[in-house]
């Protein structure tokens, strides 16, 4: 989706090369020089200017409603917070969560702002097209409410009421809670204790969808008579017009229906001044307390001191609370006091004293104001730079302006312009760095500095109006490139203290490359497993940037993993013995399993470090179990494999042959592997024999185990993973180890990863437990999930039974290689996954709402959602040759999705109603992609796993 931002004039013209992101993504502008156009204004202005840009032969309203987009207001003049002012607060740099995985250094409050919105666009129906968004808000937001069809859309948020009193107020009644009755700008609290006892109230956020209707009347509104736009305000004035009882009559806005969504367990972090941006970065920092969260193990003499892409040789103590470096060199004659903001400073020999509350901020002018010239900006934390001069009321430096002039022999009339303190040319521009420092001095802490007062006084001066105007943000961007450059040698090197581990490996590397740094030094084997193991796979794609050869380092960090596991496993070694009479056959038999949302938040590293959440249901093909395994006793002293699908046969008699479940193309890999784990292999056994056949005849007998896969290769639908706990459950009983489901599930789980298949643990459960469920794990080795048993109306009531209807696609796929692909993604913490697996979390359970409410029809629409994530995930799971498929019945389902990775196999399809579940099979059956290609039944298994005996 499109997004369209606001922004400082003078970014506008570099914004794209400074966030290496294209016009197709983003179009940018900024107001019309000298017109005051409101955000309502403002949004019509953007609006109008992005259609102009893309010269469509169409009109405003049908491109309008052509795709969806988000509107961004980024462009103030950030009186309040200086450091940012020339770039934009959109772009201040945000420092990595230190309980978060996956963000990427240098990482701003725009890219953090991002994914919520287009989580929201995601979820918004199709007669929402327009989000209209605030550009220094940092919203952090858990599971999100679905989104009625009306005309507008306001997020907010329960908060106390003094703080609503500093912004708009949603206000409904209490009957009627989800409806807006009126809203209100900055009310007193006296008037929210008026409408406590009929009203609920939120306060806005600044996060409003707008139908295309509604963004018709906002844009009428915002025009003069003339046609030009004019200075109109949607909080104040669109939205006091909207609700049943609006505060300002406008019969065409009052028309519209409004829906008031509160943002549940959101949190609103507003970076609108210098204290804020510190003050809200620490309470995102201190979000997360649990130790087991946060990777590295430094401690900082107080958590509101933030650095970044920064050189520093100053100690800071606990004294130096509420300090923020970035871009800066600090040296080793600076002192600072605490409440200090410096940002921009180049490297430098000052000698510096900043007081509490005193901050310095350093631009790079363009070449009009001569070649590496810097405007030098000193401020007080809390400066607001609005007012005139002679005001005494205004403060520069933390004291009444007219009180720093007359300490310096100057006065408000020495400048043009007084009336507003942000058009006062104040601060000097150089070239020459050393003087910077001492009209620094003289401008802070020592007005009787003749060096400093002569070179201010010579230097040719702007105000913070040009600053922006002019400042040379490529150059800003290369100084802080050429800072971070140097602290990701040290960030690597003080890797036990640092977040370099946690952060987006796969951006790390990318940095690593283009700043040609050395690779950082290997990690001892006493690290933490999962360290080591991103570790690995960062070094694999640092050496693949650098056209190099890095798959020694992938296999290693994959070995890792499986270490991992089979650490757990070798802890509980078995000792099998024959559990059945010599003529007794044990048979195991499994349904297959469809997975409806949460798919891939199961799989290793990502569950390991979050947990996964899957909904799935077990299923029986054609009115059977198509998974079954036979284990009986043989006379010889060995292990027969049998394959009546495959019509294979292997005979086993060594230890290395039974070793030997790694090799490709093996029929007889999972069997081998599941005897291994059950103890026919020394490392797996508690007891040691010198052969196998010596074990064979300490056990009583040889073993035969007959397999049937009446599934296709390639199905999607869990078949080597329930096969393996299939045959895992069988061995168990046969061999008296008495592992329970969980205990079968689990170590098919280890079985996977000996196989080097990969994979998580959804499938097993999925099919080894019947019916319908959600299942969840927390972070750790362990992954044990809890089962939450879901309602099988959906499945089961005959109005909704025929709806479900299963095709083999007669197309095949392997899933190592896309598994493989989006692993390398959770290993590397890559952002965009790391966040899209965090959004499939919580998608499944909205999936398991829809189930519990017995919503069949939001089901399909959620399930079809399932299907966009997986592509999004990784555009492999979903081939042309499967495209073509789905486009011939996409407009008669509900929802549709191929199970597992995706890429072939078996489509699953939620008709809208019985004539177009007819009519699905009518179009398919007359359209075989191929002759293999068919319809199978399916039925909802309410047994799962079976083990019985003959």
């Amino acid at each position: 989706m499109k997004k369209l931002l606001s922004l400082p004039p003078n970014l506008v013209s570099c914004f794209h090369q400074i966030e290496n992101v294209s016009d197709d993504e983003y179009f940018c502008t900024s107001d019309p020089v000298g017109h005051k156009l409101g955000s309502g204004g403002g949004t019509t202005w953007l609006l109008h200017e992005c259609y102009r840009s893309e010269a469509l032969n169409t009109d405003f309203a049908s491109w309008l409603s052509s795709e969806k987009r988000i509107l961004l207001h980024a462009g103030g003049q950030s009186r309040r917070l200086p450091s940012y002012a020339p770039s934009g607060k959109i772009l201040t740099p945000i420092p990595v969560f230190r309980w978060s995985r996956g963000q990427r250094i240098g990482q701003n409050l725009l890219q953090l702002q991002l994914p919520l919105y287009e989580r929201i666009m995601d979820m918004a129906p199709d007669c929402l097209h327009t989000l209209i968004v605030s550009g220094d808000v940092f919203i952090h937001a858990g599971k999100l409410q679905s989104i009625p069809e009306v005309d507008v859309v306001c997020y907010g948020m329960w908060v106390d009421p003094s703080l609503a009193t500093n912004h708009g107020v949603f206000c409904s009644r209490r009957q009627t809670p989800e409806k807006l009755d009126f809203m209100l700008q900055k009310p007193s609290l006296q008037k929210l204790s008026q409408l406590l006892h009929t009203h609920l109230f939120l306060m806005d956020i600044g996060v409003w969808l707008l139908s295309d209707r509604a963004v018709s009347l906002l844009c009428e509104r915002s025009k003069k008579a003339d046609g030009s736009i004019g200075n109109y305000d949607l909080y104040g004035q669109f939205g006091c017009s909207l609700g049943e009882h609006p505060t300002i009559s406008d019969e065409g806005l009052s028309d519209l229906s409004v829906a008031i969504l509160p943002l549940n367990d959101g949190e609103f972090y507003h970076y609108g001044t210098s204290r804020e941006m510190i003050s809200s970065t620490l309470a995102i920092q201190n979000r997360v307390y649990d130790q087991r969260s946060i990777m590295h193990l430094g401690v900082k003499p107080h958590p509101s001191i933030f650095i970044q892409n920064s050189s520093y040789q100053v100690t800071l103590s606990a004294q130096n609370e509420n300090t923020w470096i970035e871009n800066s060199h600090i040296g080793p004659e600076w002192q600072l006091s605490g409440d200090n903001i410096v940002t921009g400073v180049p490297f430098n020999h000052w000698c510096i004293t900043l007081h509490k509350g005193v901050c310095v901020d350093v631009v790079p002018m363009n070449n009009s104001f001569g070649q590496h010239t810097y405007a030098l900006r000193p401020y007080g934390m809390n400066d607001a730079f609005r007012g005139a001069l002679t005001d005494g009321n205004v403060t520069f430096l933390g004291m009444p302006v007219v009180d720093w002039l007359t300490a310096r022999g100057l006065s408000p009339l020495d400048f043009p312009v007084y009336d507003d303190i942000q058009a006062v040319a104040l601060f000097p521009v150089t070239s020459d760095i050393e003087m910077m420092g001492s009209m620094l001095k003289w401008m802070l802490t020592d007005p009787s500095d003749e060096q400093g007062r002569r070179g201010w006084l010579e230097a040719r001066k702007v105000s913070a109006n040009e600053i922006s105007d002019y400042a040379d943000l490529l150059r800003l961007k290369e100084q802080r490139d050429a800072f971070q450059k140097e602290n990701l040698v040290a960030l690597a090197k003080n890797h036990s203290k640092s977040v370099f581990y946690q952060k987006n490996l796969n951006n790390m590397a990318h940095r690593f490359a283009s700043f040609c740094l050395p690779e950082p030094e290997s990690l001892p084997e006493t690290e933490a497993l999962l360290k080591r193991i991103n570790d690995q796979m960062f070094r694999s794609q640092l050496h693949k940037l650098r056209g190099e050869d890095g798959s020694q380092n992938e296999q290693n960090a994959f070995r890792l993993l499986r270490d991992g596991f089979v650490e757990n496993v070798l802890g509980s070694k078995q000792h099998p013995r024959m559990n059945v009479c010599s003529d007794q056959i044990v048979w195991g038999s499994s349904p297959v399993r469809i997975d409806l949302a949460g798919g891939w938040t199961d799989t290793p590293p990502y569950c390991l470090l979050n947990g996964g959440n899957v909904v799935n249901v077990a299923i029986d093909l054609n009115g059977q179990h198509p998974l079954q395994t036979f284990v009986k006793p043989c006379h010889d002293y060995k292990i027969v494999l049998r394959s009546i699908d495959l019509g294979a046969v292997e005979h086993v008699e060594t230890y290395e042959q039974l070793r030997d479940f790694a090799r490709v193309g093996s029929p007889f890999s999972i069997p081998k592997a599941a005897l291994s784990l059950a103890g026919f292999l020394p490392e797996f056994c508690s007891v040691q024999y010198n052969s196998l056949q010596q074990q064979m005849e300490s056990f009583g007998s040889g073993i035969e185990i007959t397999l049937l896969s009446a599934i296709p290769a390639g199905s999607g639908l869990g078949t080597s993973s329930i096969l393996a706990s299939t045959v895992l459950g069988a061995v168990s009983d046969f061999c008296g180890l008495g592992w329970d489901k969980a205990e079968i599930c689990n170590r098919t789980l280890v079985l996977e990863q000996l196989l080097t298949t990969g994979g998580g643990w959804q499938d097993q459960y999925g099919g080894v437990l019947p019916g319908v469920k959600l299942l969840l794990t927390s972070n750790g080795f362990n992954q044990a999930p809890e089962v939450r048993w879901m309602n099988e109306g959906i499945f089961t009531d005959p109005q909704f039974a025929g709806l479900h209807l299963l095709y083999y696609t007669g197309i095949t796929r392997t899933a190592k290689t896309i598994l493989a692909e989006i692993v390398r993604g959770m290993f590397l913490y890559d952002t965009q996954r790391m966040d899209l697996l965090h959004e499939m979390k919580l998608h499944a359970l909205d999936v398991y709402d829809a189930f519990q409410k017995k919503d069949y029809y939001a089901l399909g629409t959620l399930v079809r959602k399932t299907w966009k994530q997986n592509q999004l995930l990784d555009s492999g799971t979903n081939p042309e040759s499967i495209r073509q498929i789905t486009s011939l019945i996409d407009d008669l389902c509900l929802g549709y999705k191929l199970p597992g990775a995706g890429g072939g196999g078996y489509l699953y399809m939620m008709a809208k109603d019985l004539q177009a579940a007819a009519r699905i099979r009518q179009i398919l059956d007359s359209n075989k992609p191929n002759s293999r290609a068919r319809f199978v039944d399916m039925r909802l298994s309410r047994t799962g796993l079976q083990i019985s005996r003959s």
